[in-house]
């Protein structure tokens, strides 16, 4: 395999870190272990790093006098918990982009991402006034959108969002409708579009955005404390930890895995009920996805088939020759548990560092050339 081969083969291994349907895909109950392979501390609680950011996040606390039935809570909160999804059948994914940005992962990461020597970076900052790299605290998918969280106080929401119908939301909060926008260039020129989706700010700290108006209101509600009977947040404090984590709809994950495993994904829509996903970027890259069901004896047997189909795949790449992926196939297992089983993968961190070894020389060669008279 050459060179731009084996890149395609690791960064589809890297997307497998951050996308269940890989998971799913090459996740199961396989032969053990090669000797080489390193002990790996998956993630499985709250450590100290977790409580200390879990707490610092406890900022907001619910206005007094909410009509919906029950007394508002007098405790600090994190708003951004508040705001997700509530009820079965849910999706929402937290990535901790601060946190990763400054793991060890978040460094190779980096490293691709400014391939260009930071060009299209600084053109994105003198666009929107917003600084990924230092502003951006959290991103959440979730089936209703994406939330952001972080600081945004000199984000140019006047330049991006002016020429939309806007109104006020409730306290520090703001809706703007589907349609065009203007926005400035770095030369000094300005460039039009359209954004089919809605946006919602709240207090500087947060943007929603939703295919509706009414979609985004409703994110900003929950805040607010007036979505209550949707029942408790979908995540709690208690399971934020790790440098992305979330949990996953049965339903999403059977479209994630695609068509080549239709009767794999019949079987997790009909055993299992959600998915809590956690992903540990400290050190060696370790994924667990806990998949739960109500019926011991179907989720064993669905564990079953993920190892079987774990099997097949890494003895189909020994057979090609797909050395790489056959790697990455190494590091995976299932563990049941009665009604749920484990399902972790892991790739070491020397591991990723050899194969992204292109984009630091990349960045590097970006860099000297701009720095050159």
């Amino acid at each position: 395999m050459d060179s731009r081969g084996r890149r395609k083969v690791w960064l589809l291994g890297a997307l497998m870190l951050f996308a269940v349907a890989a998971v799913l895909m090459f996740t199961g109950q396989g032969d053990p272990m090669p000797a080489k392979t390193p002990e790996v501390a998956f993630p499985s609680r709250m450590r100290g790093a977790d409580l200390e950011r879990a707490e610092k996040r406890r900022t907001w606390v619910m206005p007094t006098g909410v009509d919906a039935g029950v007394a508002a809570p007098t405790k600090p909160r994190d708003p951004l918990l508040a705001a997700l999804p509530r009820g079965p059948g849910h999706t929402a994914v937290v990535i901790e982009a601060n946190a990763l940005r400054y793991s060890p992962v978040g460094e190779l990461l980096m490293d691709c991402l400014l391939r260009d020597g930071g060009k299209n970076l600084e053109q994105f900052k003198a666009m929107s006034g917003v600084d990924p790299l230092k502003d951006l605290d959290r991103l959440v998918i979730t089936d209703e959108g994406i939330i952001l969280s972080g600081d945004f106080s000199n984000a140019h929401y006047q330049e991006l969002l002016g020429d939309r119908v806007s109104s006020d939301h409730g306290p520090g909060a703001r809706v703007y409708e589907p349609g065009d926008t203007t926005f400035s260039l770095p030369d000094g020129g300005t460039q039009r579009g359209r954004m089919d989706s809605a946006v919602g700010t709240w207090n500087n700290q947060m943007l929603v955005v939703g295919r509706s108006p009414d979609s985004v209101k409703t994110v900003l509600d929950r805040m607010d404390g007036r979505q209550v009977d949707e029942g408790p947040p979908l995540l709690d404090e208690n399971s934020t930890y790790g440098e992305m984590y979330g949990v996953l709809a049965v339903e999403q994950l059977a479209k994630l895995m695609g068509p080549n495993q239709p009767e794999l994904a019949r079987r997790l829509m009909d055993v299992a009920q959600n998915v809590e996903l956690h992903l540990d970027t400290s050190g060696d890259v370790a994924m667990v996805a806990n998949v739960r069901g109500m019926d011991e004896d179907q989720m064993t047997d669905l564990s079953k088939s993920l190892g079987g189909a774990l099997s097949m795949a890494r003895m189909k790449a020994q057979t090609e020759g797909k050395e790489d992926l056959a790697q990455l196939l190494d590091f995976a297992k299932v563990r049941p548990d009665g009604t749920s089983f484990k399902l972790e993968l892991a790739v070491p961190l020397s591991a990723l560092q050899e194969q992204f070894a292109w984009c630091r020389e990349e960045r590097q060669a970006a860099e000297r050339k701009q720095a050159a008279p």
